[in-house]
């Protein structure tokens, strides 16, 4: 699989220390040939996701995000990110979730799961989980999901959401507002092969809990089909 060149971590180094315009505009190549150097990253990384999941990606480049920062509504007007990321859809109705990787200095990890579920779906899910909380449980409690991720991430409430009960059972799990999972990766591992392996392990280690909430985000709670 693709490495990272070294040089793409001292551009993003570089980088961080001076975040303007001008110095940006001196080193363009620079970031050319590291955005291309990203780009195979990304293509490795997608040409082995689709061996294990429907993906509705195209191709490492549409996967990327743009470097340049929104600032119009921050107080960091830093007009460049010193970071690479990227992620991948998951293709069709049917198959909900999607696979981020982030990569910058001292911050390499892959990432999944549902950022900001609208109140529609957040709804049906703390329905389908209250209903059945089992499945959820024995897939963030199992070997592999533990070894991986530790613990289901996410915005949590502190407090009942309204409509549930501090005294359900399943209270723990209904507390979310995001369903997210993530696996730092080792600094040493930033320009070598077992990089890419590392986040396909990852990946591969999302689908149980990607499959799951496909499920009950796409059935009702007799478990027809809504789509």
């Amino acid at each position: 699989m693709t490495v990272i060149s070294k040089e793409s971590f001292t551009f993003l180094n570089d980088l961080k220390k001076n975040n303007n315009r001008d110095w940006f505009a001196t080193n363009k190549k620079r970031y050319t040939d590291s955005h291309e150097d990203m780009i195979e990253f990304a293509d490795s990384l997608l040409e082995e996701l689709n061996k294990l999941d429907k993906i509705e990606t195209v191709s490492g480049k549409k996967s990327l995000y743009r470097i340049y920062r929104d600032v119009r509504f921050s107080k960091d007007k830093s007009p460049y990110k010193t970071w690479w990321a990227g992620g991948f859809k998951r293709a069709g109705a049917n198959l909900r979730g999607g696979y981020y990787f982030h990569i910058e200095n001292g911050q390499l990890f892959a990432a999944g799961g549902f950022w900001g579920p609208n109140k529609e779906d957040l709804l049906l899910i703390r329905q389908q989980i209250q209903s059945d909380p089992e499945p959820l449980r024995k897939i963030i409690n199992s070997k592999s999901f533990k070894s991986h991720f530790g613990t289901l991430g996410g915005e949590q409430l502190k407090t009942a959401p309204k409509g549930f009960e501090k005294d359900d059972p399943a209270f723990d799990l209904l507390r979310y507002k995001q369903f997210l999972v993530s696996k730092q990766f080792e600094d040493k591992l930033a320009s070598k092969e077992d990089l890419a392996k590392e986040i396909i392990s990852s990946y591969k280690a999302m689908r149980p809990f990607f499959d799951y909430m496909s499920d009950i985000l796409t059935t009702d709670l007799n478990g027809e089909s809504t789509i």
